[in-house]
């Protein structure tokens, strides 16, 4: 009869766990990408004006927050729940900032476009196609469900009443994340996503279409 030879097994496996190393790369890239989001929202650099009726340090203090919920909520939720879904399989993951993806977001966002490359979760450790699947769909599910809600939200108030504006903005960077990292090519989630699971990976880059269209043509509003 066999008899599997006894395993050590780590104290800490799939717990949830951040390096002070990590903690500081997470932190830079918060920062950075609020500054970016902030100057592409609200054009203040090449003299826009979005918002009538405010001063400009109200204008600037409401893209400042808007930029940050988006910050958290599309980039650093979308790497968490890439890194906890790891982290519960037993493997190995830290984000990992990118400076020089930062910088470009910087640059981009002075002449009012969003364009970044903040970094990634580096995983290390024996993953399966499937647990490959599910931390690689982890993040765009996660930006879907927010910027659904986020969208949901923002109808109560209407996109002319300045935190149904606030809100739909944080929604649709979320929306339009959820579509742009299902995209299938490597090295973006949805392609991994579609190796692992070609219905799985269907439905929800349909979904994340559907609501995403819904926003940019003005259906849910």
């Amino acid at each position: 009869m066999y008899r599997p030879a006894p395993m050590n097994i780590p104290p800490d496996y799939g717990k949830i766990k951040f390096s002070k190393e990590e903690m500081r790369h997470i932190l830079f890239s918060v920062v950075v990408l609020t500054i970016a989001f902030t100057l592409a929202f609200s054009g203040i650099i090449l003299g826009e004006r979005h918002i009538i009726g405010i001063s400009t340090a109200e204008y600037l203090g409401f893209y400042l927050l808007v930029s940050f919920v988006a910050v958290l909520s599309g980039f650093l939720l979308h790497e968490l729940a890439h890194k906890f879904v790891a982290q519960k399989n037993g493997a190995w993951a830290e984000f990992r900032s990118f400076p020089m993806g930062l910088a470009v977001a910087l640059f981009f966002s002075v002449l009012g476009v969003l364009f970044a490359a903040p970094g990634a979760v580096y995983i290390q450790g024996m993953i399966s196609k499937k647990q490959n699947g599910h931390i690689s769909i982890a993040g765009p599910v996660t930006n879907l469900v927010l910027g659904t809600g986020f969208i949901l939200i923002a109808q109560v108030f209407g996109v002319n009443d300045l935190i149904g504006y606030g809100l739909y903005l944080v929604g649709s960077i979320n929306l339009l994340l959820a579509v742009f990292n299902l995209l299938p090519v490597p090295p973006l989630d949805g392609y991994k996503v579609l190796r692992w699971n070609l219905p799985a990976y269907i439905v929800v880059m349909a979904a994340a279409i559907v609501m995403a269209a819904g926003v940019y043509t003005g259906w849910w509003f």
